[in-house]
């Protein structure tokens, strides 16, 4: 597969399935956009790779760092044709973000607001692609309903499982609004399940859980390369041009049975208008580009 003049950003591109997911897309001729927490670190990623790549910092939890990265990538002047949202964290105590529960705030309003501000550039792409990694825990460990929206900023409402659990759903919900909104765009918004997978996302557990995980996920999990493989797929195939509002396993779209809320239209949507009062101050508006317009800019002028 040829990438060349594709421009791609993958977010926490600093180990796992996030630096083999830019290695790839890299290695295939797409100048790829890498950030990482610090940009030391996504400096050292991006200097390990084969091919085209910019580091750029990038902070989940403060809005600020996530504003900074956007027009850091929009300062290249270029459509965007794949934006990974990629990045994440896990942790078993809570942490608060901005009043916010920590993995809340990063796996998800983090990416929300950064796919805002890029949006614009994505409007322009030949067929621009939003890949947002979840987990299987957004559908087989989440509290009550869902999403436990009252207790984000309630250290005593505080589950570890859950609370990750419900930041992987609200990965996969918000990759389903977007999709809704975006219908009849050029834009596609899936998410994904890459796997179980040993990676640093867990390198805020005890030791002795991150050594219980490290045994499981050899005996029956995947390796890095296998994980990054969905994410690839479903930034690249061309048999998914027109493929966007699905969740994806092992590389296919998939529909989880029994109770679950990965489909769950109407909280979706509350999760997206929840998710815009937490980041008013932040967040622009966009009107979709009037193809008319840019067809008469991109035209010669006649003599």
């Amino acid at each position: 597969m040829d990438l060349s003049g594709r421009l791609a950003v993958v977010t926490g591109c600093t180990s796992g399935i996030g630096l083999e997911t830019m290695r790839v897309l890299a290695l295939r001729g797409a100048y790829v956009v890498g950030t990482g927490r610090t940009l030391e670190k996504a400096q050292a990623a991006c200097r390990g790779i084969r091919g085209v790549t910019t580091p750029v910092a990038l902070e989940l939890g403060e809005p600020e760092s996530v504003l900074a990265c956007a027009e850091a990538i929009r300062s290249l002047d270029t459509p965007i044709d794949i934006l990974v949202c990629n990045a994440g964290m896990r942790a078993w105590d809570y942490r608060a973000v901005n009043g916010i529960e920590a993995q809340f705030a990063v796996n998800h309003l983090g990416h929300f607001l950064l796919v805002n501000r890029l949006l614009d550039r994505l409007f322009v792409a030949w067929q621009g692609r939003i890949v947002v990694v979840s987990s299987r825990t957004a559908y087989r460990d989440v509290p009550p309903g869902g999403i436990d929206f009252g207790g984000l900023d309630d250290p005593a409402a505080f589950a570890g499982g859950h609370a990750y659990g419900q930041s992987k759903l609200a990965n996969a919900l918000f990759s389903l609004e977007l999709a809704r909104r975006l219908k009849g765009t050029r834009i596609t918004s899936n998410a994904l399940h890459p796997g179980v997978i040993d990676t640093e996302i867990d390198r805020g557990v005890a030791a002795p859980l991150q050594a219980a995980f490290g045994l499981y996920t050899a005996l029956f999990g995947k390796n890095v390369q296998q994980g990054a493989a969905t994410s690839c797929h479903v930034a690249t195939s061309p048999e998914l041009g027109a493929v966007s509002g699905e969740f994806f396993e092992d590389c296919n779209p998939v529909r989880i049975r029994g109770d679950n809320y990965l489909r769950d239209t109407s909280l979706a949507e509350r999760l997206w208008e929840f998710s815009v009062e937490q980041l008013r101050p932040w967040l622009v508006e966009h009107r979709r580009p009037d193809w008319d317009e840019i067809g008469r800019r991109l035209r010669p002028a006649r003599g």
